[in-house]
């Protein structure tokens, strides 16, 4: 681990050496990282280890800098992944095994609308879960079907449970899911419905590893009759969904940039649109528009120090990064 001597030389040498030279700086920036990851999100790395985290934080710090020196919808931050490259991120929390959305048939039925200018099932009543932390492990698609299972429960019943994502990861392999490797919540809301019910966290605790399915019936306690698949690429019947019904569960592309999101509506120039590129699965709790430009608002599962709270904007309307390319809810049953 970083001892606190490494942390005493470090606050000596910035007091010997003037600030206004390159060497000042570079011991200055040594000392912030220090603070902010050893204390602030509790990194601990051998010596020969934090001086490369070093390196790769100060990469991200620079590009975080100059993207928010230009104009974009969104601006940039520090946060617990600052010190990791996008390949490592990539392969700690996102899908790795392919989905294929393309192979789900949508279900959903549209009405005519007319549709609210903005919705927050945040603040309808007591319906949304607070932000969970999938930690290193790619089981973002557990979390998008646990949040939206207990949304609909929840608005179904008005009982708000917190559902076993460690569950999903443990027992829904048959479904074409793959543990910590990736999933599609369409499959895990199928497996649940088989299955027979859902356990909650507090009896089925959430492990981020893959382990020996411990699934008791008779502690379930969410129960799924059916699965309702959005035509692909129809973003207006997620609309339709989330104004009329519950918050959807969705797929879509991250790439670098959206690693350090900090605030502002996301958007792309570089992401795919397509079924085959989806890496990462969320939950649309509701949509808005600001200055002009429409939005989803959703919530993610990389705990509350990423984004606005552990919740992101991104642009709505445009397929953007391919989120309307699987989208999907549960049909309770209570």
């Amino acid at each position: 681990m970083l001892f606190l001597p490494v942390l005493f030389a470090v606050l000596y040498q910035v007091h010997t050496l003037p600030l206004h030279t390159e060497e000042g700086k570079f011991f200055n920036q040594l000392l912030t990282l220090s603070f902010f990851f050893f204390f602030h999100y509790d990194k601990n790395y051998e010596i020969n280890e934090y001086y490369q985290r070093l390196q790769i934080f100060l990469d991200n710090k620079k590009k975080i800098e100059r993207h928010n020196a230009g104009n974009h919808k969104f601006s940039m931050g520090l946060n617990p992944f600052s010190d990791m490259t996008f390949a490592e991120f990539k392969k700690s929390y996102l899908l790795t095994e392919p989905q294929n959305c393309s192979a789900t048939r949508g279900n959903h039925l549209s009405s005519n609308g007319p549709y609210p200018d903005m919705i927050d099932w945040r603040t309808k009543g007591n319906y949304v879960t607070n932000v969970k932390n999938q930690g290193a492990c790619g089981s973002c698609w557990t979390f998008s079907t646990t949040g939206c299972l207990e949304s609909v429960t929840a608005i179904a019943t008005g009982k708000l449970l917190q559902l076993a994502e460690q569950q999903l990861v443990d027992c829904a392999g048959a479904f074409d899911n793959h543990g910590c490797n990736g999933g599609l919540p369409s499959h895990a809301f199928e497996y649940i419905m088989y299955n027979k019910g859902l356990m909650t966290e507090l009896d089925y605790p959430y492990t981020a590893k893959e382990g020996e399915c411990r699934f008791k019936p008779d502690l379930a306690a969410a129960f799924v009759k059916g699965v309702v698949n959005i035509t692909k690429y129809d973003e207006m019947g997620m609309v339709d969904a989330v104004a009329r019904l519950n918050p959807v569960s969705f797929a879509y592309e991250v790439t670098s940039d959206f690693m350090h999101y900090k605030d502002g509506i996301y958007t792309s120039t570089v992401c795919h649109n397509t079924t085959d590129m989806v890496n990462h699965a969320v939950l649309a709790v509701g949509y808005a528009e600001q200055n002009g430009t429409p939005y989803w608002i959703v919530k993610n599962s990389w705990g509350t120090y990423w984004g606005i709270n552990g919740y992101f904007y991104i642009e709505r309307g445009k397929n953007m990064c391919g989120l309307a390319a699987c989208s999907s809810y549960p049909l309770p049953l209570v």
